[in-house]
């Protein structure tokens, strides 16, 4: 963990997602995800792509793709903020090394911090398929935002 890393995101998190699971809110639950690992630094999601993710070409289209790695990342940095912190993504870079077949099975996607700072944090991930193939894999820069002052 970085420079003023702590867990208070990471409870703070794992209290998020399952009452989006509870009240069927949030994207992850619109798509499907589930939190396979949530820990300081590092979240791994799964998804089974369905018919409805897909593409003019018939195969899961980037932006489900996208979506799955800027919500990993993103809650990797999460898992590390301090009590009352946020943060939103500023730039988020994907890749895409190979299609993925609507009938291919579950993905995994983790992301992992790489830098947190007071106010700008990166973090990277990589989804592979059910073989363990890199299918895509990117970047973001995070906003941190400091819990308020109340004043």
């Amino acid at each position: 963990m970085g420079e003023g890393a702590t867990t208070a995101g990471l409870e703070q998190l794992k209290q998020l997602i399952n009452l989006g699971v509870e009240k069927g809110i949030g994207v992850g639950g619109l798509l499907g995800m589930t939190a396979e690992v949530l820990e300081p630094g590092r979240v791994v999601f799964g998804l089974v792509p369905r018919a409805d993710f897909s593409n003019p070409l018939g195969t899961v289209h980037g932006g489900i793709l996208s979506t799955l790695l800027d919500s990993s990342m993103g809650c990797a940095v999460h898992t590390s903020l301090p009590e009352g912190a946020a943060y939103t993504t500023l730039e988020l870079k994907v890749n895409f090394v190979r299609g993925v077949p609507l009938d291919g099975g579950r993905l995994l996607c983790e992301g992992t911090i790489v830098h947190l700072g007071r106010r700008v944090a990166t973090a990277e991930g990589r989804i592979t398929n059910e073989d363990g193939r890199l299918v895509a894999h990117g970047t973001t820069t995070c906003l941190v935002l400091p819990a308020p002052t109340g004043e």
